[in-house]
């Protein structure tokens, strides 16, 4: 692990995978387009993988998809990743400012309470008492930042986000402009540097908390990023994905193949609502993404190791499961008991990693 990463809970991707960018920099032929670090195509192996450059996959779902998003944020539209929770959008996200931008910090957390000033610019208030509005009590926010560096700005969440913030953003989509109208001649605009364009997220779930404007879709390109639908991409990056965890935490311990089956069949069944032997079940309500696939091996193996002997098992799979679908329904508890007694019971007469999920059957009647 890189010193830098090793002190922080959570580096940045231009960090954590910094030994990759410099690697694809050094081999890099292709044109790039104005302000961008990389070219598309190396932008590509960067998230999609390169063996021959020894580059991994850390993106698995639709090739195609990463092909368009780099070709629209190479236009002058926005790029806006839409997608049920846990698809991995704002990943994808921090991967293609890493690659383009070489940074990936440069983000702004809609929520409920985004005001414009925090998107766009602020002021440092005891500046601004005693000298007035100028450049030096100007405080960038993101936006500022991001267009002025010529970088990617990302702004997660777009749709909790007020409409009327929301739409503050069209005319820097529009003309690659921010205005200051505090500041006085040329200082009172700031015009885009090249490699600047907006990288938004929305979840479909949240569609209806505020509704884009007319207006601003047509700034953006949409991309939906779709959970992944082959099962063994996904053990392969739940695999990955929790052993990196287990990595950061110092946790030694062993995560068998059969474990992470179990994991990501479990996660399968109840996304789905059926199961790979045709048994038809209700959908949980709640998010059943690869991402939470991750946190419930995570949490599994910290389990075991921590609790037990480090013999991750069933019994461990389950007990996180449980927390994971009762989370946001507590009526979820009944289509998770039926999933028990129909499919768990029936694969626990089969195979003995399936009959320790079926002993944490208990924990539901609690």
């Amino acid at each position: 692990m890189n010193e830098p990463t090793a002190k922080v809970l959570r580096a940045p991707a231009e960090l954590i995978h910094a030994d990759e960018l410099q690697r694809l920099r050094d081999k890099d032929a292709g044109p790039r387009p104005p302000g961008w670090q990389l070219s598309p195509r190396a932008v590509r192996r960067f998230i999609v993988g390169d063996d021959k450059l020894g580059i991994r996959r850390k993106f698995y779902g639709d090739d195609a998809l990463i092909d368009r998003c780099i070709v629209t944020l190479m236009s002058h539209r926005g790029l806006l990743l839409v997608g049920e929770p846990g698809t991995a959008k704002s990943m994808l996200s921090e991967l293609l400012s890493a690659a383009i931008s070489g940074r990936s910090v440069c983000t702004i957390q809609g929520t409920a309470g985004t005001t414009e000033d925090q998107i766009k610019y602020s002021w440092n208030y005891a500046l601004l008492l005693a000298e007035g509005p100028t450049p030096k009590a100007l405080v960038p926010g993101p936006m500022y930042e991001a267009m002025r560096a010529g970088i990617l700005c990302r702004f997660e969440e777009v749709t909790r986000v007020q409409p009327e913030i929301q739409d503050s953003l069209i005319s820097l989509l529009s003309d690659k402009v921010l205005h200051v109208p505090e500041l006085d001649g040329d200082e009172s605009t700031l015009f885009a540097a090249p490699g600047f364009n907006v990288l938004a997220t929305a979840n479909i779930r949240d569609r209806g908390v505020h509704e884009m404007s007319s207006a601003l879709k047509r700034r953006f390109n949409f991309e939906t990023v779709r959970p992944i639908a082959d099962r063994k991409l996904e053990t392969q990056l739940v695999r990955e994905q929790t052993e990196a965890l287990l990595k950061q935490a110092s946790v030694e311990i062993d995560l068998p193949h059969d474990v992470v089956d179990l994991l990501v069949t479990a996660f399968h069944d109840l996304r789905e609502g059926v199961t790979l032997e045709g048994t038809v079940i209700e959908k949980p309500s709640a998010v059943m993404s690869s991402a939470e696939a991750v946190a419930v091996g995570y949490a599994a193996c910290l389990d075991a190791h921590y609790f037990n002997d480090g013999d991750v098992g069933g019994e461990h799979i389950a007990r996180q499961l449980i927390g994971t679908v009762l989370k946001d329904n507590p009526d979820d508890g009944k289509k998770l008991r039926h999933y028990f007694d129909v499919v768990v019971k029936q694969r626990a007469q089969r195979q003995s990693t399936w009959r320790r999920v079926l002993e944490a059957r208990r924990e539901l009647d609690r």
